[in-house]
């Protein structure tokens, strides 16, 4: 499955995604591949953290539930707000105090959307789903992340590479690249 091109297009589509895996998860508490995260802890992460990036260029996100409290009601709360910003407002310009000016849409594109792809992964196998990620973004994720790698990683915000060969899946290389072992699988 091809994602769409356009940034609110692409984000319906990757949020739709991760909602099903949400939608379908019986265990919260089930350990992720993020060591340390359970299953609620990656829900809780991509609804924590945008709001402050979005909020330090001006930009609010509505508040809504807690994914301690009810993770699958913070994400559809938290996906909604993203999909009818980029929606309604996705062609506005946003400045970013670290990453300078650019389009609204595009910025959360770049920033938002890829963290959700990425992360899909890690709430499938933290509980026993498939992740249905589409090899051409991951592919495009990749060759953008790999030139600024050292960027990357003295930002703490990825561990070390994993290794994998080099004809290893596109999805698997991403995956290891960001500091994911692709053979991961939740302890017995």
């Amino acid at each position: 499955m091809a994602l769409p091109e356009s940034p609110a297009a692409r984000h319906q589509a990757v949020a739709g995604e991760f909602s099903r895996l949400v939608e379908q998860t019986s265990d919260w508490a089930a350990p992720a591949p993020v060591d340390g995260w359970t299953a609620r802890d990656v829900v809780d992460h991509l609804v924590s953290w945008f709001g402050g990036f979005l909020s330090a260029g001006g930009v609010d996100l509505p508040a809504g539930s807690s994914a301690a409290d009810d993770p699958v009601a913070a994400w559809h709360h938290h996906a909604d707000a993203v999909q009818a910003l980029v929606d309604k407002r996705g062609d506005e310009s946003f400045t970013h105090p670290y990453i300078g000016p650019g389009q609204l849409a595009t910025t959360v594109d770049r920033f938002y959307t890829s963290d959700v792809f990425m992360h899909s992964w890690d709430l499938a196998r933290a509980t026993g789903q498939e992740a249905r990620l589409d090899e051409d973004f991951a592919g495009q994720l990749l060759a953008g992340m790999q030139p600024i790698e050292a960027m990357l990683r003295d930002s703490g915000q990825y561990g070390p590479a994993v290794p994998v060969s080099d004809d290893a899946p596109v999805v698997e290389r991403l995956l290891a690249f960001v500091g994911r072992d692709p053979a991961w699988r939740p302890p017995a």
